[in-house]
């Protein structure tokens, strides 16, 4: 189950501004959304549901650069202040006051870490923005396309329990027609993908089981359909996770924004 091939043409901050024209959000792409070629589908996906929906938004483009994260993490200190101080300067520059992104990692640094190096700007995960447009009625996905159809959703930490937010996803799922069920470790007692904190740059520790096949394991449990993720990272841990159990062809990965793409039939 794909979306259909549309061209959209995405504004680029510098170019609005160019032309005198400030538009109310940026939507930060991320690494992962620039670079991985699943999670381009994510950020090809999500940028359709903006278009859709004529939301004023605009990416960086080849001015955007990594926002840190992985270096903090990683412990090269620095380089995370030198990505910050940066990135600063230049949202300043564009007068930019809300992001959205659909990475939590990005939007934990940014919400959280952002803030001591003089940050002022509002940031937005996907899946609340898309829970927002939904509670305002701007955003409606009653069409039969997931009917009869087992969706889980998997929480990732820096969403979860790094910034408390486990509704607005599942509000986002709930509202496309389909079941939604649990898996038997989830919210705050969520399993963690094992890719954050810069584990998805490292090799894997020894232990008795990896992770991530832990995880699948429990989202096999759950008899469903589709495993909604909401993180490139996660993404990433869940995808090699069906393929590890040789389930790939029984249950899919899709992140929250393909599966409303879908929905819109996009």
């Amino acid at each position: 189950m794909e979306t259909t091939q549309i061209k959209v043409e995405v504004p680029v901050m510098a170019d609005l501004f160019a032309k005198g024209e400030k538009p109310e959000y940026l939507f930060w792409v991320g690494s992962a959304g620039a670079f991985d070629d699943r999670y381009k589908k994510v950020t090809q996906a999500f940028v359709k549901v903006l278009t859709h929906l004529n939301v004023s938004y605009a990416v960086l483009g080849t001015e955007e650069s990594s926002s840190g994260d992985v270096a903090r993490r990683a412990g090269n200190e620095m380089l995370f202040q030198m990505q910050a101080l940066m990135n600063i300067e230049l949202m300043d520059g564009y007068e930019v006051t809300k992001i959205i992104t659909c990475d939590p990692h990005v939007y934990n640094t940014f919400k959280n870490e952002y803030t001591d190096y003089g940050a002022k700007f509002e940031v937005i995960h996907h899946s609340q923005f898309l829970q927002n447009l939904i509670d305002e009625g701007k955003l409606k996905l009653d069409s039969d396309v997931f009917k009869g159809q087992k969706i889980t959703y998997h929480d990732p930490c820096y969403l979860g329990r790094a910034n408390g937010e486990y509704n607005a996803p599942r509000k986002v799922l709930g509202a496309i027609p389909s079941s939604l069920v649990e898996m038997k470790r989830n919210k705050s007692f969520a399993l963690c993908c094992g890719a954050g904190g810069g584990q998805m740059f490292k090799e894997a520790e020894k232990g008795d089981k990896e992770i991530f096949i832990e995880r699948t394991e429990d989202v096999l449990e759950t008899g469903a359909d589709i495993v909604a993720t909401a993180c490139p990272y996660c993404m990433v841990m869940m995808t090699d996770g069906l393929k590890y159990t040789n389930k790939e062809e029984d249950v899919k990965n899709y992140d929250i924004a393909e599966l409303v793409a879908m929905a819109l039939k996009l």
